[in-house]
């Protein structure tokens, strides 16, 4: 599977696969993380001109995304019922997802990740049990809770590369 920067024609696809992964959220008893506005448009063209939007290529269709923010998250600064175990420079996975099609693209894009910094971050709603478990599976611990800029409570985990 190939992993590179988003492009301006990727960003209907992406769109779609939003759709796509809403819609797997709602099935699995995920209702409320990603409502009908989010994520949009306006969401993803600011981590395209950033440079933190990926696209994930099988069979030179896109058929996964995700954004990679290396640097501080405003939403991670205060975390509750735990706490992170590391002050060092980090990087953010956020907005994760799939079109339903690839077996296998979370575990492509924390490897990536994990190739471009050692430390990860991320977080994801309490009723989102497939993502947790994804999380679980790739070698990130639960910190505490966070909280998004609407208020809404999230769990954070973490993944530290010890150093060989």
């Amino acid at each position: 599977m190939l992993i590179r920067k988003t492009l301006p024609e990727d960003v209907d696809t992406i769109l779609n696969i939003f759709d796509t992964a809403r819609q797997f959220m709602h099935a699995t008893g995920n209702p409320t993380q990603w409502n009908a506005n989010y994520p949009a448009l306006e969401d993803l063209e600011p981590d395209i001109q950033n440079g933190n939007s990926y696209v994930c290529v099988e069979n030179d269709k896109v058929v996964a995304t995700f954004t990679l923010i290396i640097g501080d998250e405003p939403n991670y600064q205060l975390i509750e019922n735990g706490s992170w175990r590391s002050e060092a420079p980090y990087g953010t996975v956020h907005r994760l997802a799939s079109d339903g099609t690839t077996k296998g693209i979370a575990r492509a894009c924390f490897d990536f990740c994990k190739t471009q910094i050692s430390y990860l971050r991320v977080d994801t709603h309490k009723d989102n049990q497939p993502m947790q478990a994804c999380f679980k599976q790739n070698g990130f611990e639960e910190c505490g809770i966070i909280y998004v800029s609407d208020g809404t409570p999230r769990i954070a985990y973490e993944f530290i590369r010890i150093s060989e």
